[in-house]
């Protein structure tokens, strides 16, 4: 009976997560689904995402990187099923606080968008020192008077004291947002980096004088990885996706510039709806991007 390749044969990105307290990188699942502008299961997203992990090596050929020796903390998944984005917020914010204070890098797995908002809250810095990177088809400046949605996590953030010239989006798409959230964000000085921005400039670039920009105002820097920001061929399980996109290679290259940088203190993948994938197109990638974020994260520690 053949039982397939063992861990040593087939070192995956799965297997160096574990009850490691003192990892330098904890992952965190968040499976919100409630509060959908396009109604999904999100909250299937954290189980798939770490079967996948199974299937992603820790080599980088390219790089010559082995991240066999990398230990990542699994913290498990919080209990948030039923749960309105509102009523999340405690448990996500608190939970990305307590690992924040242990751990170097705090990787949410969501759920849908609205669980940036209470990441963000748990960085410890402060909302004052805190700067916000989103790689985004959408501004998620929806109106809040209605309540908490994925729709409108920015919207929150602003409204709580987020500074406008601590926010960087990247990859905003034509024809998926309204010129009164356009307007906001240009009032608000939030610093916009369309789709059309990132084929001139090339997206790594943009990523990286994003950071940069932030790391001069702000002590810590969260990151939203929105995967409806990718070209919708590429990832058929997101909702909100779009033709146009932005491509996977891009959208990995990013990650690993993103988990190099020193004040990046937490990242989020957020809208990944595993009911709507293809072939497990959508969760590959999404596991894909944590080795990424782990491959810069390592590169970071080697200066």
């Amino acid at each position: 009976m053949v039982n397939g390749p063992s861990a040593n044969d087939w070192p995956s990105i799965a297997g160096l997560l574990a009850d490691h307290p003192e990892a330098a990188v904890a992952l965190l699942g968040a499976g919100l689904a409630e509060g959908c502008v396009t109604p999904g299961r999100c909250d299937l997203a954290p189980p798939v995402f770490r079967q996948a992990l199974r299937r992603i090596s820790t080599y980088d050929l390219e790089a010559g990187l082995d991240l066999s020796g990398l230990a990542v903390h699994d913290a498990g998944d919080l209990a948030l099923a039923g749960l309105s984005p509102a009523a999340c917020f405690e448990p996500v914010s608190g939970a990305v606080q307590n690992l924040g204070a242990k751990h170097a890098l705090v990787c949410l797995i969501g759920g849908n968008n609205a669980v940036t908002r209470p990441g963000v809250h748990g960085i410890d810095a402060g909302l004052k020192k805190v700067g916000l990177l989103t790689l985004d088809a959408h501004f998620d400046l929806r109106p809040t008077d209605g309540g908490l949605i994925n729709g409108n996590p920015v919207s929150a953030l602003l409204e709580d004291g987020l500074p406008g010239q601590h926010i960087v989006q990247i990859g905003l798409a034509p024809f998926a947002n309204t010129k009164a959230m356009h307007d906001r964000a240009l009032d608000a000085g939030i610093t916009v980096r369309t789709l059309a921005d990132c084929r001139q400039q090339g997206v790594v670039e943009l990523v990286s004088e994003g950071l940069k920009q932030l790391s001069q105002r702000c002590d810590a820097i969260y990151v939203d990885f929105d995967i409806d920001v990718i070209e919708r061929s590429q990832l058929p399980g997101a909702p909100g996706g779009r033709p146009g996109g932005l491509s996977v290679c891009d959208f990995l290259a990013a990650a690993r510039v993103v988990g190099q940088h020193e004040k990046v203190r937490a990242v989020d993948l957020t809208e990944f709806d595993p009911s709507l994938d293809v072939s497990d197109i959508s969760a590959l990638v999404a596991g894909r991007w944590f080795a990424e974020i782990l491959a810069g994260f390592a590169m970071r520690h080697k200066g």
